[in-house]
């Protein structure tokens, strides 16, 4: 067995800390940089094509972040089945409510064709 103390082993534990700023400090000062930046910007000037790389870059995220979300539940054998069920059960529910007489789907295909108008056009 060794005769080393404990203290000497913290002592040398403490030597091994690396010194600057850390990861999260690093991350605080680049998000106060990114908003100082983005504070600057006139957002009254954009047109069709800063709306465009918005709605991209917001795909982008949501992606990554759902994919994330995805494979955590993954992880978890009967969550997949599960919500592929309610899934199911949720478009079935929405379409029965919008889907079965012709002017629900005119009113449904309407709204879909004013959002593009707002959006796109």
């Amino acid at each position: 067995m060794s005769e080393a103390s404990p203290e000497s082993n913290q002592d040398s534990n403490n030597e091994s800390a690396p010194a600057g700023p850390t990861i999260s400090d690093r991350a605080s000062d680049f998000m106060s940089q990114a908003n100082e930046m983005l504070g600057k910007v006139d957002w009254s000037q954009m047109g069709k094509y800063g709306k465009a790389a918005g709605i991209i870059a917001v795909v982008i995220v949501a992606q990554i972040v759902i994919k994330v979300v995805v494979d955590t539940v993954n992880f978890f054998p009967i969550l997949p089945g599960l919500l592929e069920l309610l899934g199911i059960v949720v478009v079935g529910q929405w379409s029965w409510q919008n889907l079965t007489t012709s002017e629900k789907r005119n009113a449904v295909l309407e709204k879909v064709q004013n959002i593009r108008k707002e959006y796109i056009d």
